[in-house]
C-alpha cells in the first residue's frame, strides 16, 4: 500500500526521544535482541568500526557494502531489507522520493547542536563560496509542506557524519608532481599523456562530474550550471568521453575503493578518480600516491545516515543509538586517518594525538610518522597533507556530489559509456 507524504511524515513524527544530551544511551532500553543492519559503501563498511560499535552499543550489526550505485538501488526499492542507511547526500533525493527513509528527530540526536556550520549551512565560513550542486544544507530540513530545504525544523532527512573533498590520485613515480591549487588539474584525467593509463569511479552521479570538471578544464565542453547540466551538455559530454574510451583513453572504471587500490598498485593506471582511504592506504603499502588538489576545486560530498521507513521498534532504538554513535568522537578519529573530516571534529580531536590534528586538520607538516587506520604508517615525519587544511579545501568546493534534473537521462548516458 502506497502512504501518503502526509501520513508517513505524521507516523514518523510520533516517536519517542531515547537520548540524554551529550551521551550514548545505553543499549539496556532495547527490548529484545536484536541485530541492527547496516546498508552502506565499503568507505565506512569496515569491520574495525562494526566491531567498535558493538562493543560500545551492546548489540549485534551486520554490514552489508555494496557499490554506490548498488547501494542506492537496494535502498529505494527495499527498505525493509535494512535498518539504517549509509551513503553520499546525493542520495537523499532518491530515497525520499521513493519513500525509503522515514524523518529524524533531532531531540533525539543527543550532540545535534555540536554540528558544525558546514553540515548546515555548505560552509564553514561567510566568505568562502559553497560551489554548485546540491550542498547537503539544502536537503537537510524537512519542510512544513513535506519537502526538503534549508529552512531549520525538528525533523531532519540525515545526520550528517563523514564527509571530504575528492579529486584525483597520481603516482608521482610516473606524473611529476604538480603544485596544489595552481597546475594541478582536472584535465590531466583526460591529456593524451597519459593515455591508456586513467581511472574513473563508475558511479554516475560523482563519475559524471569528475569528467565534466575534467572536460570543462581541458576546453572540451563548457557547462552553464556545473551542478545541473542540460541535457545538450551531457550529450557533448559523453560524445568526447565515448571516443576517448573506444579509443583505449581509459584503463580502468572501478567500482569500490578497494579496485581503485588493486588499479593503481597494479600499474594498471597512474592516475585516477580516487576516494581519499585509497591513497592513504596505497601510501602505507609504499605507492607514491598524491591526492590533487585541483586549481579548477573539489567536488566535494557529504556523508549521510538514514533511518530506513520500515525501521521502528527495539531497531528504531538501535538505529538511533548507533547515529548518535558516529558523533561521539572514536569513529571520527578512526576516519581522520583515513583522510575524512566529521561533522563534530572536535570530538574526534579528543581521539587524535596533537600531531595527528595538526596534520589531518590545521594542514600542518607532520611532526613525526603518523599511522592510517590500519596501524601502518600512511604519513611521513614533514608531509603536509595536499590541499592544506579543513578550512582551506572545503573552502575551494567546485561541485557537490549532486542528482541533477537530468539524472535519469545522465544514467543513461552513463550505462551507454561502459557498454561503448
Amino acid at each position: 500500500m502506497t502512504v501518503s507524504r502526509r501520513a508517513f511524515l505524521t507516523q514518523s513524527a510520533g516517536a519517542a526521544s531515547g537520548l540524554l544530551l551529550g551521551r550514548i544511551a545505553p543499549a539496556a532500553h532495547i527490548r529484545r535482541p536484536t541485530t541492527l543492519r547496516v546498508l552502506g559503501t565499503d568507505v565506512t563498511m569496515q569491520e574495525d568500526i562494526r566491531r567498535q560499535a558493538e562493543r560500545d552499543l551492546g548489540f549485534s550489526i551486520s554490514f552489508e557494502a555494496r557499490g554506490s550505485a548498488g547501494v542506492l538501488q537496494k535502498a529505494s526499492t527495499r527498505p525493509e531489507s535494512f535498518d539504517v542507511y549509509e551513503q553520499w547526500s546525493n542520495s537523499i533525493k532518491v530515497l525520499y522520493q521513493a519513500n525509503a527513509i522515514q524523518p529524524i528527530e533531532t531531540q533525539r540526536i543527543g550532540r545535534w547542536g555540536e554540528i558544525n556550520p558546514l553540515s548546515k549551512t555548505g560552509r564553514l565560513s561567510e566568505d568562502v563560496k559553497i560551489g554548485a550542486g546540491d550542498a547537503p544544507h539544502t536537503l537537510l530540513h524537512v519542510q512544513p509542506d513535506g519537502a526538503l530545504g534549508p529552512t531549520r525544523s525538528e525533523t531532519v532527512s540525515f545526520v550528517p557524519y563523514v564527509h571530504n573533498v575528492d579529486s584525483f590520485g597520481y603516482n608521482t613515480a610516473r606524473i611529476k608532481p604538480g603544485t596544489p591549487y595552481e597546475s594541478e588539474s582536472w584535465g590531466w584525467l583526460l591529456d593524451p599523456a597519459h593515455h591508456g593509463r586513467v581511472g574513473l569511479v563508475n558511479e554516475p552521479a560523482i563519475g559524471i562530474f569528475d569528467a565534466a570538471l575534467a572536460a570543462q578544464a581541458r576546453g572540451l565542453v563548457s557547462f552553464a550550471d556545473l551542478g545541473n547540466m542540460t541535457r545538450d551538455e551531457i550529450d557533448a559530454l559523453f560524445e568526447v568521453l565515448t571516443k576517448l574510451r573506444r579509443d583505449g583513453h581509459f584503463g580502468g572504471i572501478w567500482n569500490s575503493v578497494p579496485q581503485s587500490i588493486r588499479f593503481m598498485r597494479s600499474g594498471r593506471v597512474d592516475i585516477e578518480s580516487m576516494f581519499s582511504p585509497a591513497v592513504s592506504e596505497l601510501n602505507g603499502k609504499g605507492v607514491p600516491v598524491r591526492y590533487a588538489a585541483p586549481s579548477e576545486g573539489y567536488r566535494g560530498w557529504h556523508g549521510v545516515l538514514c533511518l530506513s521507513s520500515k525501521c521502528n521498534g527495539a531497531a528504531k532504538d538501535a538505529a538511533y543509538d548507533y547515529l548518535n554513535w558516529w558523533l561521539e568522537g572514536w569513529p571520527g578519529a578512526y576516519m581522520a586517518r583515513q583522510g575524512y573530516y566529521i561533522s563534530i571534529p572536535e570530538r574526534a580531536r579528543e581521539h587524535l594525538s596533537p600531531a595527528e590534528w595538526d596534520y589531518w586538520y590545521e594542514g600542518l607538516p607532520a611532526r613525526r610518522a603518523l599511522p592510517g587506520a590500519d596501524g601502518r604508517t600512511a604519513v611521513d615525519a614533514g608531509d603536509v597533507r595536499s590541499g592544506g587544511s579543513y578550512a582551506e579545501r572545503f573552502g575551494n568546493v567546485a561541485v557537490w556530489n549532486t542528482v541533477m534534473d537530468s539524472y535519469e537521462y545522465s544514467l543513461i548516458r552513463w550505462y551507454e559509456l561502459l557498454t561503448s
